[in-house]
């Protein structure tokens, strides 16, 4: 099982860091079941390793991923991306069938 970043995404993790003064270990990645397609993906900075965490490490930053999540974003791979005047993290997610037309949550593929 694995979850990575691009060398871009990871360098706009650490600035974002940087930038809002956090120390944290790294970046916690989740998903949490809303939206018209099933699924959302969550992003948010991680203090510390949870009991059940999987943490894997890319270009130097740490991802933490609960044991809920993980066979959800099994073999990402994570990018920073910017589209006109808005910038996020894109997740190309081999488990995800589709996504909403809004881009904000996606469907697994059935097993």
């Amino acid at each position: 099982m694995a979850i990575t970043l691009t060398e871009n995404a990871a360098k706009k993790i650490q600035a974002r860091f940087v930038k809002n003064g956090k120390e944290g270990m790294g970046l916690r990645v989740g998903v949490k079941k809303v939206g018209c397609s099933g699924f959302a993906y969550t992003f948010d900075y991680a203090d510390e390793v949870c009991a059940g965490d999987q943490v894997f490490e890319s270009h130097d930053v740490m991802l933490m991923v609960d044991a809920v999540s993980l066979p959800f974003l099994d073999g990402s791979h994570i990018d920073f991306v910017k589209e006109g005047f808005s910038e996020t993290l894109k997740v190309d997610n081999p488990n995800a069938e589709s996504e909403c037309g809004c881009g904000e949550s996606f469907n697994l593929k059935n097993n």
